[in-house]
């Protein structure tokens, strides 16, 4: 019996001391308690609102603990919309702290105090204030042990100086989003241990200082969307470390530098006035996954050294001349290839259809020639076919039609022949088919209805004939049909497009009378008939639809662009007579009403001004006039 007390005591005691070692500090637990009632002043907005007292902090959302719950290490108050920076200062005196998040908030600046009492907690690594609405970058003093600082998406506005200068242990900085300007100060390279820097869409001028060859440790570097001038620095060709630099939609001119890609896996350069040739080695690091040089000025032709490992490579919007190398086909990992608006002339290379995870091709406004390859009818993952604006010839091959999974096929503006593939309806993802301005003959197959997906056609400026039977009638945004032979009556088939807004039907040889039946249309925006052989009269269509019936002599109204109604001169006397009598009626039962109604007040008041009097007399009280 006496062993048996033992053990109870001695458990007892074990679990005691464990209760006791699991408390946090009673400083620690106050401040807590402290940040409890800032916080859940804001209502139930705040996830603290239902905590309950008899918790430990250690226990409540966003808290994390020491390994015995006596101090607190990560305080977490990340979309808590707060905004009284009174919780700033004294979550400084958790002086254990590792990370603060105070992310997604409605803070509009930093205040002095906060700077100065938590600059002193020597183990604070993470600070997050992005997604708030600080308007002042903070000079920070203190925070030696600081290594991850986000203020990015906030109204940070004004120069970029020596605010950051005391951060010299700092590893990731990022500004991005906000409203910074200035030039980007060489003093940043002093935090030697930056290996992410993200100064990103901001209004920053001047050029990169080469001092930036200096942050040896560097791994991301993100200047885009700024009024960054000059040249691309050379000396970030010394930093082995840096795998992503983003510098679109800045000013840069000058050359791409040799050896830019050595080590990179991201170079994104577009929307700039870089110029010269695109060096030849550029694209065949091995690493390089991803490369956007779109939006440049560069000419010469495309290297055909390619690395193995391109995932997307958009080269769109420059002077590029020359062919599309065949080597294209060895990038077995190729995504998104975009070589659009350039000089580019030549066949497509057919070993594209050896490129397996292609999912979109742009090579639309070029000077393309040769025939549409089959084999680019390999591409099982393809989304998106661009390939307008050039000078392509031939059929359109049916295996084009075994892409199941397109979506977008643009072959408009080319020299293309023969007819529309009936097994155009295998492609059952299409949205947006347009083969306009091509030289394709025949009817339009009957099993194009079978395209439920269906959202825009452009058929336009072709020579297609016969009788049009069957239309998909999940068209939206347009049917154009223009600039074909057809003859005849319009369909009545094209009533089904109950979602249409643009349909077009100019410049052909319909002949009889506009269906009455197309005023159902209820989405209808424009109705365009012009030039055709159409009689009888014109519909009346609602006021939102704009329609041209111009070059159409069998109509009884021709060249309307809008909607009439019955002019002035041919309003019966009747109806003139009715409005008048209307007018007259209801202005007299409106004086009648009013004066009724003044009749009303005034007694109400007399009312009242005598129950006044009478109180007054009661109470003897003298009022005033």
């Amino acid at each position: 019996m006496k062993r048996y007390v033992e053990t109870i005591s001695f458990l007892l005691c074990c679990f005691l001391i464990n209760n006791v070692s699991s408390q946090l500090l009673p400083a620690q637990n106050s401040t807590m308690f402290k940040i409890y009632d800032l916080v859940t002043s804001n209502g139930t907005s705040s996830p603290w609102f239902y905590v309950e007292f008899t918790e430990s902090p250690c226990s409540w959302f966003g808290i994390s603990c020491s390994l015995d719950n006596t101090t607190v290490t990560e305080l977490k108050l990340s979309q808590f919309s707060l905004s009284n920076v009174d919780v700033l200062s004294v979550s400084c005196q958790l002086d254990t702290l590792e990370s603060l998040d105070l992310s997604n908030n409605h803070f509009g600046l930093i205040p002095d105090e906060f700077v100065r009492v938590c600059g002193k907690i020597t183990g604070l690594k993470t600070l997050n204030f992005s997604r708030n609405k600080i308007v002042k970058l903070p000079v920070f003093r203190g925070f030696i042990g600081l290594k991850y600082l986000d203020l990015s998406h906030n109204n940070i506005s004004g120069k970029f100086d020596a605010q950051l200068n005391g951060l010299v242990g700092l590893r990731s900085l990022n500004l991005g989003f906000n409203s910074l300007s200035g030039s980007i100060p060489e003093e940043i390279a002093n935090s030697v241990n930056l290996t992410q820097i993200d100064l990103g869409s901001n209004d920053l001028s001047g050029s990169i200082s080469e001092r930036f060859g200096e942050l040896l440790k560097l791994d991301s570097l993100i200047l885009s969307v700024n009024n960054l001038t000059g040249e691309i620095p050379k000396s970030l060709l010394k930093i082995t470390t840096l795998s992503r630099f983003s510098a679109n939609q800045n000013n840069f001119v000058g050359e791409i530098p040799v050896g830019m890609t050595k080590h990179l896996k991201s170079l994104d350069l577009c929307f700039n006035k870089l110029q010269g040739v695109i060096p030849v080695e550029l694209l065949s690091s091995s690493n390089l996954q991803k490369v956007d040089l779109s939006y440049n000025r560069l000419e010469g032709s495309i290297p055909a050294n390619l690395s193995p490992r391109l995932c997307r490579l958009r080269l769109g919007n420059n002077l590029l001349s020359g062919r599309i190398p065949s080597s294209f086909g060895k990038l077995s990992n190729l995504i998104y290839l975009e070589l659009e608006n350039n000089k580019l002339s030549g066949p497509i290379p057919p070993e594209l259809g050896l490129c397996r995870g292609l999912a979109l091709i742009n090579l639309g406004y070029n000077n393309l020639n040769g025939t549409l390859q089959e084999q680019l009818g390999k591409l099982t993952y393809l989304q998106v076919l661009n390939l307008q604006f050039n000078n392509l010839s031939g059929e359109i091959p049916d295996q084009i039609t075994e892409l199941s999974t397109l979506q977008r096929l643009n072959l408009r503006q080319n020299a293309l022949t023969g007819q529309i593939p009936s097994s155009i309806s295998s492609l059952q993802n299409l949205t947006n088919l347009n083969l306009q301005g091509n030289q394709l003959s025949g009817s339009i197959p009957e099993t194009i209805g079978d395209l439920n997906n269906l959202i825009e056609l452009q058929l336009g400026n072709n020579h297609l004939s016969g009788i049009i039977r069957c239309v998909p009638k999940s068209l939206r945004i347009a049917l154009n049909l223009s600039h074909n032979n057809f003859e005849g009556e319009i369909p009545k088939v094209l009533s089904r497009l109950v979602l249409l807004e643009v349909l077009d039907l100019s410049n052909n040889k319909f002949s009889g009378e506009i269906p009455e039946l197309l005023t159902n249309l209820g989405t209808l925006t424009q109705l365009l008939l012009s030039n055709n052989q159409l009689s009888g009269t014109i519909p009346e269509f609602d006021s939102h639809v704009t329609i041209d019936t111009s070059g159409n002599k069998g109509l009884d109204l021709i060249n309307i662009t809008t909607p009439s109604h019955p002019p002035a001169s041919k309003v019966s006397a009747g109806v003139v007579i009715a409005a008048a009598i209307g007018f007259l009626t209801g202005a007299l039962i409106y004086f009648l009403c009013f004066k009724a109604m003044v009749h009303i007040v005034f007694r109400i008041q007399c009312y009242l001004r005598s129950r006044q009097m009478r109180h007054a007399r009661d109470g003897n009280i003298i009022y005033e006039k």
